[in-house]
């Protein structure tokens, strides 16, 4: 998969609070976001793969346990990475939190502030007239 060096990769579920005040904060880094809706975007595993090897996590890292769909879907069964692909293939209600990809790095966002791992505000970088100095 290709990836833009302008653009960031946000792959999560726009109609959860956390979800919604990530993107906010994603936008403060970059302008360009390629919004991927967890739920109603089908992903295949080849997909899936790229992104858990991105981030560096084990597939079940990214479900949420407390879910009611994960005793049902997942139990205690154990799974190669293909199977746990195929969970997250086809059960992605299971994703617990939102995940961006910017400039070749990846971060697991458990709270909307962890997208700031990826880049520096817009807002931070920039000086106020009043406060710039003249040599």
């Amino acid at each position: 998969m290709q990836y833009h060096p302008n653009e960031m990769f946000l792959l999560y579920n726009p109609n959860s609070s956390d979800g919604k005040k990530t993107k906010a904060m994603a936008l403060d880094i970059c302008s360009h976001i390629n919004e991927v809706d967890s739920l109603n975007e089908k992903l295949g595993p080849t997909y899936w793969k790229e992104v858990i090897t991105k981030l560096g996590v084990e597939p079940q890292e990214l479900l949420d346990q407390s879910h009611p769909d994960f005793k049902t879907k997942v139990g205690n069964q154990t799974y190669t990475m293909t199977g746990w692909l195929d969970v997250i293939m086809h059960n992605p209600q299971l994703i617990k939190n939102p995940i961006a990809i910017f400039n070749g790095k990846a971060v697991v966002c458990h709270q909307p502030a962890d997208i700031l791992k990826l880049g520096t505000p817009k807002s931070a970088s920039k000086v106020l007239p009043h406060l710039k100095r003249d040599d």
